[in-house]
């Protein structure tokens, strides 16, 4: 299914489903690992959706799982707060090719000094 904020179409939500992994780390690891392009996120922060529209603006379709309408939301956030080092702050959190990139700061310091690319085609997100 499609997820449509707005006028944007972030890529694919990641609805909530009761039968996933039961330790959130493992379903962090699981979801990041399934898709090119992985955006946790939280559908009222703005850094998340200048991620996102730096991403869909670079022709990824990124796939968006929005902490805010999970009911395990707060776990899976926590969850990322451990893999950033319990960092505040913690959304947006990008995966790519299964990797953890960080937060904001690190994608946009990775698409500055021009490395965000190379892993977005490695991981088989960009095809240019």
């Amino acid at each position: 299914m499609h997820y449509q904020a707005a006028e944007y179409s972030w890529g694919y939500y990641m609805p909530a489903v009761r039968s996933m992994a039961s330790d959130p780390l493992e379903r962090v690891l699981r979801v990041a690992s399934e898709s090119a392009v992985v955006i946790f996120s939280v559908s009222s922060c703005c850094m998340c959706h200048a991620v996102k529209r730096l991403f869909c603006g670079m022709g990824v379709n990124p796939t968006v799982f929005e902490l805010d309408q999970d009911p395990r939301g707060k776990e899976i956030e926590r969850a990322l707060m451990r893999l950033l080092g319990n960092s505040p702050g913690t959304v947006p959190v990008v995966f790519i090719g299964g990797k953890l990139i960080g937060a904001m700061d690190r994608v946009m310091a990775s698409h500055i000094n021009g490395t965000l690319v190379p892993l977005l085609k490695e991981a088989g997100a960009l095809w240019l």
